[in-house]
């Protein structure tokens, strides 16, 4: 409320009721005062509304999370713990943060998304800023591939303008059409900007069913051979999925150029099987 609000309020009272300059100059104070603080992001953002925020990750407090809630899968704690806590502490991030869990349906990768989206905005799945698609359920006729690769592009590029630091994750990867994934990959390349619009900031999160047998498969050689599961390194998952499943051409992604830009980087968890 400004100054000028308080002297019509004081103005509008009746004539009997006098005013003093004292009780004046405090009411005039105390507006400045309140104006100067809703001025002031931190007083509404959170307490009054969602606000677009370029947080720093508490990756302690992730870190404790991922450990307390999150049972067997070791290399996607280690690797999302390590690729989140680099990715949002750098102010000028060359390409989006793309991580990538694989495995059988119940082994975590929803829990995981969850997890994700939890640490980057306080409301998680229901912040207005992170974005959830289900293939068979945004995007379930293969004839309206056109008009669906138009409408995600346009929610992606609205989104990230409205927000850099968008999170959109994609459940059933596998299941998702190759055009579709073509119409996400200029989004995760290196750009520094797109008409005008930078996504290096924005979070995408993949999850697929695809190389859940590949990767149990793994996981039960390893226990056969006295090993424990926790000596599983994420070199051992990786050579797997990327003959069994990126060079498969019934796996649903292969054909996507979006597979060119995962082998150029790092930032991929594979969840192994429960």
């Amino acid at each position: 409320m400004s100054p000028g609000v308080w002297l019509l309020v004081l103005l509008a009272l009746p004539p009997t009721l006098a005013v003093e300059p004292l009780s004046m100059g405090l009411a005039i104070a105390a507006a400045s005062a309140l104006t100067g603080l809703l001025s002031y992001p931190r007083f509404y953002c959170g307490s009054l509304v969602e606000c677009c925020e370029d947080r720093v990750l508490n990756a302690t407090a992730l870190q404790v999370d991922l450990e307390q809630k999150l049972f067997g899968q070791h290399l996607a704690k280690e690797v999302i713990l390590k690729a989140l806590k680099s990715f949002m502490s750098n102010q000028d991030p060359k390409k989006a943060l793309t991580l990538s869990l694989h495995g059988w349906t119940g082994t975590g990768k929803n829990f995981i998304s969850k997890i994700i989206a939890e640490h980057v905005y306080k409301q998680g799945l229901n912040s207005k800023f992170v974005h959830l698609f289900v293939s068979a359920m945004h995007f379930p006729h293969d004839d309206q591939i056109p008009k669906y690769k138009d409408q995600l592009q346009a929610w992606i590029r609205g989104n990230v303008t409205a927000c850099p630091r968008s999170v959109f994750i994609f459940d059933e990867m596998d299941k998702l059409h190759p055009g579709l994934i073509d119409a996400i990959k200029p989004f995760l390349d290196y750009y520094d900007e797109i008409d005008g619009v930078s996504y290096r900031k924005a979070i995408f999160v993949f999850l697929s069913n695809a190389g859940g047998d590949l990767i149990t498969k793994v996981a039960l050689d390893f226990w056969k051979n006295g090993k424990q599961r926790e000596e599983l390194q994420l070199k051992d998952v990786e050579s797997i999925l990327s003959v069994g499943v990126f060079n498969n051409k019934n796996s649903g992604v292969v054909t996507s150029d979006y597979i060119a830009v995962r082998n150029r980087d790092n930032k991929v968890a594979c969840g192994t099987a429960a």
